[in-house]
């Protein structure tokens, strides 16, 4: 990809990630953790009301820290490839990820823990191990599903002799188990090993997704395994065995497996480049094919939201669980009433933000 044609690009999706944080209605999710909750996303989330007084305060610092993870994301990716032209094409497919436009949309723990574990990535690449304990504890801090992060880290440092990012790695994990802190692990088997398919189609896409997969099954069986391998396919082995028997939360896997966007460009680059030009064609039409589907599977999220500020059509929107409280808010505001009782909890707390309380109260 061309530079001007990235920059052009980057802008484009700058404008759209403001507009949907700004516009979108506030999630169920984000309720809940604005009333409820005191944890880090919480805090920024009260830091950013409390600046602007309005859902785009709400989410300033989430978007924020998904512009810090696409600059962190191409500073990695132009160490990671000769020409500075396929680093912007890794940057481009991975700032139009799903999981990376809602994330940097929507108040959530994945999007804060995604700089911070590039960053661990892109200094280690270049040697800078003096900061990697500071940006270890961290992540220790602000999210127990890191140790995740730490388990790859270990298995990397043994395997590749790195003695320091050994001990390091070793040492937080006996933390966690110390500290009894880590993702909970409980249930019996259960029929959430095929909805976490589903969830990782959602943050890469479907083509993406499938093509993600066949990247981390191909360098399992035969090719070099990097840094951002053992992460990736960590997260996503550990991801798989908790969904057998527990709902998986995916918040807590996808800041570890969307760095792997290079390990999958490369693949195809070794692919491709390996065959005659008459050989190549379907590898072009593949591609082109993943991109296009990526490309549709972003814009459609702006075009939901530029839909409903368009058509303002209630019955379209009233199942969707981020759309109906606000319908129903303006609804009940239209009517000067100003109290509503609802048995859904999330629910509730989404109405409270637009200053609908419970009527029992």
């Amino acid at each position: 990809m061309k530079k001007q044609y990235f920059l052009w690009v980057a802008f484009l999706y700058a404008l759209a990630v403001l507009y949907l944080a700004s516009a979108a209605p506030i999630s169920p999710h984000e309720a809940k953790i604005f009333y409820t909750s005191s944890d880090i996303v919480s805090s920024f989330m009260h830091m950013g009301d409390d600046l602007f007084g309005n859902l785009f305060g709400l989410r300033i610092f989430f978007v924020l820290f998904g512009f810090f993870s696409i600059l962190f994301f191409y500073e990695f990716s132009r160490r990671s490839f000769d020409k500075r032209e396929d680093a912007y094409l890794a940057t481009f497919i991975f700032m139009l990820l799903p999981g990376i436009v809602t994330g940097s949309t929507l108040a959530n723990i994945a999007i804060i823990v995604l700089p911070f574990v590039l960053l661990f990535v892109l200094l280690y690449e270049k040697s800078h191990f003096t900061v990697l304990p500071i940006i270890m504890l961290i992540l220790f801090f602000i999210h127990e599903a890191s140790v995740i992060f730490f388990i790859a880290l270990l298995l990397y440092g043994l395997l590749h002799k790195d003695r320091k990012l050994s001990i390091f790695a070793a040492a937080f994990l006996i933390a966690f188990v110390y500290l009894a802190k880590g993702i909970e692990i409980g249930g019996r088997p259960s029929g959430h090993f095929a909805e976490i398919f589903g969830l990782y189609a959602a943050v890469f896409s479907p083509l993406v997704f499938f093509y993600f997969f066949y990247t981390m099954y191909r360098i399992f069986l035969r090719e070099k395994k990097s840094l951002v391998w053992y992460i990736a396919f960590t997260a996503l082995f550990v991801s798989l065995i908790l969904s057998i028997r527990q709902k998986i939360g995916i918040t807590d896997f996808a800041p570890y497996v969307l760095i792997a966007v290079p390990l999958m460009l490369h693949l195809y680059h070794n692919s491709l480049r390996v065959r005659l030009p008459e050989f190549q064609k379907k590898y072009i039409v593949s591609f082109k094919v993943i991109i296009s589907t990526l490309i549709l599977s972003s814009v459609s999220i702006l075009l939901y939201q530029i839909l409903f500020d368009i058509t303002k059509d209630t019955k379209r929107f009233y199942s969707n669980s981020v759309y109906a409280p606000y319908i129903l808010s303006e609804a009940l505001k239209a009517d000067n009433i100003h109290c509503y009782d609802t048995t859904d909890e999330r629910e509730r707390y989404q109405l409270k933000y637009y200053n609908i309380s419970t009527c029992s109260e």
